[in-house]
């Protein structure tokens, strides 16, 4: 499924979320330099990418770099492995995170990414603490913004593409549908992907993140609102 827009208008300009944006926009083209200056990218996810083995361990592991172990917790949640792996998340951040961000202020939407950021890799690593694939990408925050909308949006509809096989209709889906739908898709891929030893989509980062921005929705959230706005800005 990939959305489109919504129907809630917002009072200000998303300031936070565009910059959010903005900075992962600027490190991915970063790393699209990285290889002119002899850095692989596979260092560079190494080096950047929250490993669990170094978290758990609290260690550096080889590439050995200017990114200490602690450091990874924040710096992977700007680090993607591609053009899509951005785009999509990008376009979620985008379409839920203006509404979350107008819900709360602007301090407390930066503290509630964060968190929600850290509790998406800590999920994660709780999951596989010995391994040593990097974690990478804003999804684990992103998906507590998508849990946080769930709680304050549940009733908002979203314009949406659900891409069949050789048709792609448009339609709006309630956002409670969409998002319960989303949660429930990468639940069973997280437990599909138990004990395969594959390296691949941290699902568990998703369901940690989103139901830790369910949870600090009710805490950061200056109002909340399950109704349905007529027109979006």
């Amino acid at each position: 499924m990939i959305p489109l827009h919504d129907d809630i208008r917002t009072r200000r300009f998303p300031a936070v979320t565009a910059a959010l944006i903005a900075a992962n926009v600027a490190v991915f083209a970063v790393q699209l330099l990285l290889p002119r200056w002899g850095i692989t990218l596979e260092g560079w996810y190494y080096l950047a990418g929250a490993r669990p083995f170094e978290l758990t361990r609290q260690v550096d592991l080889p590439p050995f770099g200017y990114v200490p172990w602690w450091a990874t917790l924040f710096t992977s949640m700007f680090v993607h492995g591609g053009w899509l792996h951005l785009a999509f998340n990008m376009l979620y951040l985008w379409i839920f995170g203006n509404n979350v961000e107008d819900a709360m202020t602007r301090p407390r939407f930066v503290a509630f990414y964060v968190v929600c950021g850290l509790v998406a890799t800590t999920a994660q690593v709780l999951v596989a603490p010995d391994g040593d694939v990097p974690l990478i990408g804003a999804s684990g925050a992103i998906a507590g913004v998508l849990g946080a909308y769930l709680v304050l949006f549940p009733r908002a509809r979203v314009l949406t593409v659900i891409p069949l096989v050789f048709v792609f209709p448009v339609i709006e889906v309630p956002a409670w549908i969409l998002l319960v739908l989303w949660f429930v898709l990468q639940s069973v891929s997280g437990i599909q992907s138990l004990g395969t030893g594959e390296a691949g989509v941290a699902f568990f980062a998703h369901l940690g993140g989103f139901v830790a921005g369910m949870v600090l929705a009710y805490v950061c959230a200056r109002r909340r609102t399950g109704g349905r706005a007529r027109r979006r800005v």
